[in-house]
């Protein structure tokens, strides 16, 4: 629409602040409102598309960014209160500068847990953030904030972070799409806490939007070595031949949480619809899942959590908010002698090789986010809830891409499905993803959000 002239940068900048000043009361997703900046950049592209220079892909398009990652001007907090002073970023993250180049337009810097331990966005600095589509439950986390405001029309995509699940387990709370792509596959320079450690393979930045058209985009404008984050190699993107040959297995069941019978179902229907549009679909559990939880949080748990507690006593977080010290608590009955880590660390290897077998005979594998929807605000305290989200932890573990669509919905709350493919196939998860999108509709407006007095 900016390139047909058809709306100008400056008003689609407008109409989204105006959505922010709506909509953020209730949700509490945007931690940082970027109103001067992005109202500046906005009237400097049109100025630009009028003297008829050269605009990239997402020219005059604004995004947000979890407050994890640095964007120049702005303090990063990483909603740890240790952080709530920060001074400003001097520079953009790579994957910001990267989405500006594209000629995209920060807005906002939206909320997260307390230094990103946890699946629900609360912290002592900005507070709880809630579901647009229901108030009294989360957004989920540590990507909430993030999620929320898309879901609810701040912001048309955004970045966010992926360890355990927190950019699929938000964006299924909240119904949209979301990647974790494959390890390595994007640098993380910029982000706090910086990629690094025993733990570094085990987790992505991911984008965020309302439809998996624009995540194929972005994955092509985001992805690519930096030169300073050495994990992310010299890998093109791999663009998928022919989508409706690949192979596809499904389970509803990893042996260790049980999903409900909305979410089983909903995984189901996608696999029947795929197999009715003529792809080979076959039910199969992948060997290992039921393994996900314990092996992930052994290996993040490594030392007893010793290393998180001595990341926040150096940037000085003397208090942390209780979700975030439940969560870490998970980790503390992990610690391991040096013998037991090199234990773990051949189990992983074992997990990842018995995967890639797996990945012989199937391209894709369809599975559940979570088992259930957006839980409701301090659930994941509740043990059995945790558990569940073994679901996403499996695909951190693998090093595989993992897309997340919604397909489904309960009682107003969105359900998605989870969309895996073979490292380095990012794209091919996310083509299946927007099959399914098609059939069943993707992302949609929520009623209640709607009828909010705001």
């Amino acid at each position: 629409m900016i390139r047909n002239r058809e709306i100008s940068s400056v008003e689609l900048m407008a109409a989204h602040l105006n959505r922010i000043r709506q909509i953020n009361p209730k949700i509490n997703a945007v931690v940082d409102l970027l109103e001067a900046s992005a109202s500046r950049d906005a009237k400097e592209a049109d100025r630009k598309l009028a003297r008829g220079e050269a605009c990239g892909a997402l020219h005059g398009v604004p995004f947000s960014i979890k407050d994890s990652i640095d964007v120049a001007g702005t303090r990063c907090t990483a909603g740890t209160l240790g952080r709530k002073n920060a001074p400003a970023a001097k520079r953009d993250a790579t994957l910001v500068a990267r989405l500006r180049a594209a000629g995209a337009i920060p807005i906002a810097k939206t909320n997260l847990p307390d230094l990103l331990f946890s699946f629900e966005t609360d912290n002592l600095i900005f507070g709880r953030s809630n579901n647009p589509y229901d108030l009294s439950r989360t957004p989920g986390g540590s990507s909430g904030g993030e999620s929320a405001l898309i879901a609810a029309c701040g912001s048309p995509l955004g970045l966010g972070s992926d360890a355990f699940g927190s950019v699929r387990l938000p964006a299924a709370f909240c119904g949209i799409a979301g990647i974790k792509p494959t390890s390595g596959r994007l640098p993380r320079t910029g982000h706090v806490p910086p990629a690094g450690g025993w733990a570094e393979a085990l987790w992505q930045i991911g984008p965020m939007s309302r439809c998996t058209e624009d995540l194929l985009l972005a994955m092509r404008l985001l992805a690519g070595e930096d030169g300073e984050d050495f994990t992310t190699p010299p890998a093109d993107i791999v663009e998928p031949r022919d989508v409706r040959s690949a192979r596809i297995a499904f389970f509803t069941d990893n042996g260790f949480a049980r999903c409900t019978r909305e979410v089983q179902n909903a995984v189901r229907l996608c696999a029947e619809s795929l197999a009715r549009d003529g792809l080979r679909v076959e039910e199969r559990t992948p060997p290992g899942v039921e393994q996900a939880y314990e092996l992930e949080m052994a290996l993040f748990g490594a030392d007893g959590a010793e290393s998180v507690d001595e990341y926040l006593r150096d940037i000085g977080s003397n208090k942390v908010h209780l979700l975030q010290r439940a969560f870490v608590d998970h980790m503390r009955p992990y610690r391991a002698t040096g013998y037991d880590f090199v234990k773990r660390w051949a189990q992983w290897d074992e997990y990842r090789a018995n995967l890639a077998r797996f990945f012989t005979e199937y391209d894709v594998i369809l599975c559940p986010v979570y088992t259930q929807p957006a839980l409701k605000h301090r659930d994941s305290l509740d043990e059995q809830n945790f558990r569940g989200f073994s679901y996403t932890m499996a695909w951190n573990l693998a090093g595989a891409p993992a897309a997340t669509v919604r397909c489904a919905d309960v009682d107003g709350l969105p359900i998605n499905v989870q969309v895996v493919a073979k490292p380095w196939r990012d794209l091919l998860a996310l083509e299946i993803g927007r099959i399914i999108e098609e059939e069943f509709g993707g992302w949609r407006p929520s009623h209640p959000l709607e009828a909010m007095p705001f």
